[in-house]
């Protein structure tokens, strides 16, 4: 089906001087333009605008949407999947927000003191949560049941201070992989070694012994599971890779 600039601005929610700066700026062009100047939108434009605003409602910019976009190598049915991963992971942080302010509002208006430790234990529950039900069922059956449980009760004893220092280094992370793909790091140099160090105490910060067999094989999880790959491609694609390449490399 064909539609017009109006009809796909009705359709879409986008309005039309937002879809004729998308044609302006290549983001958008529409399949064809009539002798009258109005411009038509076949069904590839519809996929195209339906992924744009995909990618807007997960925070990326037009530019880097159109770089994703007009990559060669795009593959629409695995950028879906992450899209669907990283909203279902927003998702989850949003029930543990929701929570955490109903037992807030519920301690004031029976003028009860909540401790600091149940304000943070909704946040870091709402993490188990996820991660149980993303990951859980892969981890147990690599790691056995003892160590995800060990693991989760781990991070539920970090305290109020220790909690934001862990979700700071994972931040951390995200950032510096996502500023190495963007600049064209390579893994093997010394931003790939300083991002692997970052994360291997990411991942012993609740004291657990390190292991570099279990760092590597963790690492591997990255680009093998789509699902991991949407967590650290959800904003630039190619930042589980480099992860997976940098700990692959440095970790011996």
């Amino acid at each position: 089906m064909e539609y017009s600039i109006q009809q796909l601005s009705r359709l879409s929610g986008v309005s039309t001087r937002a879809l004729r700066w998308y044609d302006e700026t290549g983001l958008l062009k529409p399949s064809r333009v009539a002798p009258s100047g109005y411009r038509y939108y076949g069904p590839a434009q519809v996929d195209r605008l339906q992924d744009i605003l995909y990618y807007r409602a997960l925070g990326v910019e037009l530019a880097q949407i159109k770089a994703y976009l007009d990559d060669p190598s795009f593959d629409r049915l695995a950028a879906l999947r992450r899209h669907l991963c990283a909203l279902q992971a927003r998702q989850e942080q949003l029930g543990a927000l929701i929570r955490s302010l109903q037992q807030t509002i519920h301690a004031m208006e029976r003028s009860e003191n909540m401790s600091d430790e149940a304000k943070f234990n909704a946040f870091k529950r709402g993490v188990i949560n996820w991660h149980e039900e993303t990951y859980g069922k892969e981890a147990r059956k690599r790691y056995g049941d003892a160590q995800v449980d060990e693991a989760q009760a781990a991070v539920l004893r970090l305290t109020p201070e220790q909690y934001e220092a862990w979700t700071a280094l994972s931040r951390e992370i995200q950032q510096r992989l996502e500023a190495a793909v963007q600049a064209g790091r390579a893994f093997n140099g010394d931003e790939g070694r300083e991002i692997v160090s970052l994360h291997r105490r990411f991942l012993t910060f609740s004291g657990s012994a390190y292991d570099p067999a279990k760092h590597r094989g963790i690492a591997e999880l990255y680009t093998a599971d789509e699902r991991f790959t949407a967590y650290y491609d959800k904003n630039v694609p190619g930042c589980a890779r480099f992860l997976r390449d940098a700990v692959l490399y440095w970790v011996t």
